[in-house]
């Protein structure tokens, strides 16, 4: 038996899948699995189950609710796992074959260590990302798992699909690459790699009206909306593809780790391993030491949140290489 996070909280067994529908022991599940392998309070899960308005008799209600929960796994034939009272809350046990979550972490981490290999990098990665099916945590009806957990969540995701995206822009399969890329831009129209990736993409495959126009069209949505400029890179690309440079070859970087410890990731990252998802190396950077194994946390009525994502992407580098069309580029250039 496996849970399925990824989408719909759901029981899979084997090609047999069974959406579990909206409770509040679905709730509970919810919040124990997304911090599986780890004690939660259980101040928190009623916070999770019931929210900020919790009944006074939310202590007794949880411990019924417990027993629901046990019910559903007994109705399911769930038998290898179970819900564990441990002091100070409660704990549920999984691992990569048992929760979706902790597979897609534990590929998304196989593909960093593979970053020398980029076409092996980009197989593990798509393998990982595969496991996302659908709207996260559609039938769990909690404002507290909405706003605190989802978002983090997405952040993942997220950070895989951009590196599947460099990736495919440093093997040469731009056309692959704006497939994912024309749906990122407008689901996160805010994301300024995803924009980066999708004018890089179009200028490497001749479309370089195109480039230009998403780029006055990204512009425009963030003045308009965020107040704010398009990042130095991205200018610096639009500068690029007015003069008709050659970008030169977009190989893949390496991720490098970062500085802090991610508690949000249940299972210990391999030793000097780099977790995915974070700037990659700069040219020359040595290589980063071994990742710490975070420590046992136990979630004590917040959220754990994950550092906030910060794609170290530099400036798009500009190798002069002048088409026939020279003069009208540089005038074009001038006028910027």
């Amino acid at each position: 038996m496996r849970f399925q996070l990824l989408g719909p909280l759901a029981l899979a067994d084997g090609p047999d899948v069974v959406v579990l529908q909206p409770s509040k022991p679905v709730i509970l599940l919810a919040a124990l699995l997304l911090n599986a392998n780890s004690t939660v309070s259980a101040e928190y899960l009623q916070r999770a189950v019931w929210g900020e308005d919790q009944p006074a008799t939310a202590k007794a209600a949880l411990q019924t609710c417990v027993l629901r929960l046990r019910r559903l796994f007994t109705k399911h034939g769930v038998t290898g796992t179970s819900i564990e009272a441990v002091p100070g809350g409660y704990r549920i046990t999984a691992g990569p074959p048992t929760l979706d979550l902790l597979g897609f972490r534990d590929q998304v981490r196989r593909a960093t260590a593979l970053a020398r290999d980029p076409e092996a990098e980009l197989y593990t990665l798509k393998d990982a990302l595969s496991l996302w099916q659908g709207s996260l945590l559609a039938n769990v009806r909690s404002d507290v798992l909405h706003r605190d957990e989802v978002p983090r969540l997405s952040e993942e995701r997220l950070r895989a699909v951009e590196r599947v995206c460099d990736l495919l822009l440093g093997l040469g399969r731009c056309g692959e690459a704006l497939v994912d890329l024309w749906t990122a831009t407008r689901v996160y129209p805010g994301h300024e790699r995803f924009h980066e990736q999708l004018i890089e993409a179009l200028y490497r495959t001749g479309r370089q009206s195109q480039a230009l126009a998403e780029y006055r069209r990204v512009k425009g949505f963030l003045l308009d909306e965020l107040g704010v400029d398009p990042s130095p890179s991205l200018r610096q690309l639009e500068l690029s593809i007015l003069r008709g440079e050659d970008l030169g070859a977009a190989a893949p970087t390496v991720p490098a780790a970062p500085t802090g410890t991610v508690t949000s990731v249940t299972a210990a990252p391999t030793p000097g391993v780099p977790v995915p998802g974070v700037p990659a190396l700069e040219a020359g950077a040595p290589e980063p030491g071994p990742y710490p194994a975070p420590a046992p946390r136990v979630v004590q009525g917040v959220a754990v949140p994950l550092p906030a994502a910060a794609p170290g992407v530099g400036p798009v580098a500009a190798v002069p290489h002048f088409t026939g069309r020279a003069a009208e580029a540089a005038a074009m250039a001038a006028r910027l």
